[in-house]
């Protein structure tokens, strides 16, 4: 495992059921290698991982196992993907699933999430990025606890019950608009986020023209967590922003 994996990993927080039962993934995906690679790291997380390569036995599959998340290919023998997500969504209407796909045509997205798929990712992938998503999918569920309902990323600590934040112990004040800004932030930690993704996920706008509010309360934020420290907040030139803990 690279050690950028290492710190996605280690950055994740811990979800489980309110019993202490882990939380199940069904990974759909007839390709050995690509199964495993998605299998192992969400093992070292805790999570209950069982496979399925056909897409007629992953719908059994998920009849005996009741997964709480599902994360399948598009192109799969016996029936495909979206076809295993209908199916499995006739049995439980409201798991959340992750598709992957190897085309990235439009209308093969489209296809993936009329049939009930909740995101999607184009192949190749990594693997940092599947694991991100899937925690979003699964806390976006309900139908796990959090624990103690913190997000964690290095030194740096959100509780999204009393909306306190802290960075080495010490209290960051925020106000509601920079507090969403960092929620996105450390929800999404090593991944290199837009502009344009920002605006939409904190201010609820389309991108056009509104790029200087981003950047505007991404100073306000650096001056909050950053300042007299090492610093967790990165502008990647051309791309957008990241949130990795510090070096």
């Amino acid at each position: 495992m690279s050690d950028r994996s290492a710190t996605v990993l280690a950055s994740l927080p811990h979800l489980e059921h309110p019993d202490g039962s882990p939380v199940k993934v069904l990974i759909v995906e007839d390709e050995a290698t690509i199964a495993d690679l998605l299998r192992f790291p969400l093992q070292m997380v805790g999570w209950e991982a069982q496979v399925s390569g056909d897409g007629l036995e992953a719908v059994r599959v998920a009849r005996e196992m009741r997964p709480d998340v599902v994360v399948l290919d598009r192109m799969l023998p016996g029936i495909d993907g979206v076809e295993v997500l209908r199916r499995v969504r006739a049995l439980q209407p409201d798991i959340p699933a992750l598709m992957l796909t190897a085309m990235d045509g439009a209308g093969d997205r489209i296809d993936g999430l009329a049939a009930g798929a909740d995101d999607y990712v184009t192949k190749p992938f990594t693997i940092e990025e599947v694991l991100l998503r899937l925690h979003r999918l699964v806390q976006r569920s309900g139908v796990v606890a959090q624990g103690s309902n913190e997000l964690v990323v290095g030194d740096l600590v959100m509780n999204l019950d009393t909306h306190e934040v802290t960075r080495g112990g010490d209290a960051v004040a925020l106000t509601a608009t920079q507090y969403q800004l960092l929620q996105y932030l450390m929800e999404n930690p090593s991944r290199v986020l837009s502009k344009a993704q920002i605006l939409d996920a904190v201010w609820n706008y389309d991108f056009g023209g509104q790029a200087n509010i981003v950047e505007l309360y991404i100073s306000y934020l650096r001056k909050r967590i950053d300042v007299g420290r090492e610093p967790m907040i990165h502008t990647v030139r051309g791309a957008g922003y990241v949130l990795k803990p510090a070096a």
